[in-house]
């Protein structure tokens, strides 16, 4: 349904309004004159704006889509027969290693390691082949239970690692036992003296307050436990050592602060001046 109106008549406006002012005049006595005066007044307005038939808003053109570039078509190559790579010559297989020096190798690497070792890491060092690394593992550890050694080989895990025999248990035990009441030597003692007196110290130090080498008495304190390294000294770049708390332990003192003064140990300086090597 349109919603359009159809022009404005002026002349049947005008007739509209000369039969209503001649009603309104016969009915209510009212001056024609008057009317007259209105519907000039009225005439005039509209007239200043005729009427005029609306037209409908233009519809505005949507705006043009920038233009794309055109987009590369890749077309996928239709598959076609596999392409053999070239054979790769086989690798050359490791020479042989003389048994007698395969089994002396690892016998040296596992005397020397802490942990159990990997047969991988075993035939790197060696540099011969995973199989004979295993078989010479295998062949050394029934030759240790065949002569019944004081060693036997075990396999650890992914690694393999040597052990004391069970049946000589008590021989170690007992050296071991034996070595840490052995008494110390004066030597030791003077040097752990130092040590405890004198530390962090370094092990020229040590040396130059006893005047003797102290190289043997340091690896005879470090072995028992009663010193320790702790650091080097920035000076000299020497390492420092300090007692421990097994030295604190085997003296029956609870710190440091508890050794005795060193002053009433020391001699009388004129019995140092009347020495003849003073």
């Amino acid at each position: 349904m349109s919603d359009e109106r159809p022009p404005v008549s002026w002349d049947a406006l005008a007739q509209e309004l000369a039969a209503t002012r001649a009603q309104a005049g016969a009915r209510d006595g009212a001056d024609p004159a008057t009317w007259d005066a209105v519907a000039a007044e009225l005439a005039a307005r509209v007239g200043e704006r005729p009427a005029e038939v609306a037209e409908p808003a233009p519809v505005a053109e949507p705006e043009p889509l920038p233009e794309l570039a055109p987009l590369l078509v890749v077309s996928k190559p239709s598959p076609g027969p596999p392409v053999e790579s070239p054979a790769q010559p086989p690798a050359e297989p490791s020479p042989p290693v003389d048994p007698a020096a395969l089994r002396g190798g690892l016998e040296a690497l596992l005397f020397v390691a802490d942990t159990a070792v990997d047969e991988v890491t075993l035939a790197a060092v060696l540099r011969c082949e995973l199989p004979q690394v295993r078989a010479a593992l295998t062949e050394l550890a029934a030759g240790y239970d065949e002569r019944g050694a004081g060693i036997t080989l075990r396999r650890v895990g992914e690694g393999w690692r040597l052990y004391t025999r069970e049946q000589y248990a008590d021989v170690v035990e007992r050296h071991l036992a034996e070595g840490q009441r052995a008494r110390l030597t004066q030597a030791s003692l003077e040097t752990l003296a130092v040590i405890a007196y004198r530390q962090p110290v370094t092990r020229a130090r040590v040396a130059a307050i006893r005047g003797v080498a102290v190289d043997g008495v340091m690896r005879t304190l470090l072995g028992r436990g009663l010193v320790r390294e702790v650091g080097t000294d920035p000076d000299s770049g020497g390492r420092l050592y300090v007692t421990t708390s097994l030295f604190l332990e085997r003296l029956g003192l609870e710190s440091l602060d508890e050794l005795p003064e060193l002053g009433p140990l020391l001699p009388d300086p004129s019995t140092l001046l009347d020495h003849p090597d003073a």
